[in-house]
Formats: structure tokens, sequence, C-alpha cells
């Protein structure tokens, strides 16, 4: 469980990494399709907003992983 935990966190927090910095910045127009923010058109104006959630999802997930880590040490 922990694995999986530490992949999705992983991705999540770079989609909102990634996301937040191409939707502020609009550096990586390369990297508009592989954004699931950019994916979904009911997000379209709220880009920012959801790319700081998926950072924070992203975060918890992996904080999640390492506690998992921890208890069964």
């Amino acid at each position: 469980m922990k694995g999986f935990l530490d992949i999705v966190g992983t991705v999540l927090l770079i989609q909102g990494v990634g996301g937040l910095i191409n939707t502020v910045l609009g550096w990586w127009g390369w990297a508009h399709g592989l954004l699931i923010v950019n994916r979904l058109p009911f997000l379209e104006g709220y880009e920012i907003f959801a790319c700081i959630a998926l950072g924070i999802l992203g975060f918890a997930l992996l904080a999640a992983g390492d506690s998992m880590k921890k208890e069964a040490s």
C-alpha cells in the first residue's frame, strides 16, 4: 500500500506543481496536454486553485505513505 501511495502522491504533486508553473508563468507549452487540469473542461478558469489542490493532495498522500512506514518499523 505504501508503494501505491508514493506513486500516486508523486504523480499528483508533479501535476500540481507543473500545472501551477504552466498556468502562472506559461512556460511549458509542450506540457499543456500532459497536465490533468488542462484536460478537464469544467476546471477552465480555476486552473490555479485546482493545481494547488492537486499539490496539497499529493503531499498528503506522500505523508500518509511515510507514516505507514514509521508505524510498521
